[in-house]
């Protein structure tokens, strides 16, 4: 679980999660793509529009998995397989 102050409110980690990552982890975590066919932008689609869980709490209130998406400029999972489907580089089969 990630601390509330390196959250972004609309979703993902604000500049200060993505720094005190790298700091702990040495990982160099870049900031959502919320339009076009960027390639990290397609790999998120294609991680997230097949995870699991609500994307609605009890209350009615977005999850962390809604505003991830909404980040990232998808309204829902379903749009998230889609584009993912749509835009993934095919595998040739060299033979």
């Amino acid at each position: 679980m990630v601390a509330k102050k390196y959250q972004n409110p609309e979703g993902g980690l604000n500049a200060a999660g993505r720094a005190h990552f790298k700091k702990t982890e040495g990982s160099n975590l870049k900031a959502p793509v919320s339009k076009g066919k960027n390639p990290r932008r397609v790999s998120f689609a294609a991680r997230f529009g097949g995870m699991a869980g609500p994307l609605k709490d009890s209350k009615g209130r977005p999850t962390r998995l809604k505003k991830a998406l909404s980040k990232w400029g998808f309204g829902s999972k379903e749009a998230a397989r889609k584009f993912a489907a749509n835009n993934k580089k095919k595998k040739s089969i060299i033979g």
